[in-house]
């Protein structure tokens, strides 16, 4: 009987102490994003945001900036510690309010991100707008070291990556392939730009995920996220969403927009839980991700169609 409550005690103790331990491993962590279950889910952490000029490497234009913040809202303080940073494309003639609902979440789960207001127009430059996005990356550093920034000591310089949708998806391409800092890149129905962001997925060495839609009639993956996939070598994936189209990445369907068999909602959902444990992978290093990535959960998800290059 006393031996029985000693090793009941020991065990107590033990299970005790190894909870103390993970818990202090856990604080000393940086406030990177954290394992998920769901990726799809908001994240935990307040999303805010701020509009600005951004100013770096020759460049300058209007953006707005998504963030984890203290509180929701326009301009509060950032959340504590060292955050990855992306810069992300919008998509030909197409507003940057049309990726509020993937740009907010990706915030929400720890993620700096962003989002240039330029080449809008009817004759965008498709590589002055890749420098635009390598610009707003070394704007971020630049605003981690200035006293007195925002997001001074706030951006996880090494930890930097690209993504858009359509032509702001192959502009990420491109500025991937000029920009050293760059770690992980993941686009949305990443349409051929001129030059070819087939040709710059053919230079990248970092991993790179092409997202499509099986129903897009605009940037169609035969013609486009296929032929950059074929061209990356390893590591690099394709996920095909079902019945995806190209605007149901986006949060509202315009003029010229096509449709698909699924609904924007469901579009939305897979391409949240596929991009977010991406970048919660190759940029915030959660390895508890890995299966959702690269094994057999991503391999088996329902309504996408998975093709890797590991």
């Amino acid at each position: 009987m006393l031996r029985r409550l000693m090793m009941s005690t020991a065990a107590t103790l033990l299970a005790v102490a190894a909870s103390l331990t993970a818990a202090h491993a856990a604080d000393s962590r940086p406030s990177a994003p954290l394992a998920a279950v769901d990726p799809s889910a908001p994240g935990a952490l307040a999303v805010a945001y701020t509009d600005l000029t951004v100013s770096a490497a020759g460049r300058s234009y209007s953006a707005r900036v998504w963030y984890p913040g203290t509180a929701a809202g326009a301009n509060a303080p950032v959340a504590p510690g060292a955050h990855p940073g992306l810069a992300f494309g919008h998509g030909f003639f197409q507003g940057i309010t049309q990726y509020e609902t993937i740009l907010k979440h990706y915030a929400s789960w720890g993620f700096i991100v962003v989002t240039p207001k330029s080449q809008g127009g009817l004759f965008p430059s498709h590589s002055a707008f890749a420098d635009d996005l390598n610009a707003g990356l070394t704007w971020l550093t630049t605003q981690n070291g200035t006293a007195g920034s925002r997001f001074a000591g706030t951006v996880d310089t090494t930890r930097l990556g690209l993504s858009g949708h359509s032509m702001g998806g192959g502009a990420a391409l491109l500025a991937a392939s000029r920009n050293a800092a760059v770690k992980s890149v993941s686009t949305l129905a990443a349409a051929e730009t001129n030059p070819s962001a087939v040709a710059a997925s053919g230079t990248l060495r970092i991993p790179a995920q092409y997202v499509g839609g099986s129903a897009d009639t605009v940037a169609g993956v035969a013609d486009h996220q296929q032929k950059m996939y074929n061209a990356k070598p390893a590591p690099t994936q394709l996920r095909v969403i079902t019945g995806g189209f190209h605007c149901g990445f986006e949060d509202s369907s315009g003029f010229g927009c096509d449709s698909g068999t699924i609904t924007r909602a469901a579009q939305q959902q897979a391409t949240r839980g596929i991009t977010t444990s991406w970048f919660l992978h190759t940029l915030g290093g959660d390895g508890s991700l890995r299966d959702q990535v690269w094994g057999a959960a991503a391999q088996n998800l329902p309504g996408v169609v998975y093709s890797a290059k590991p």
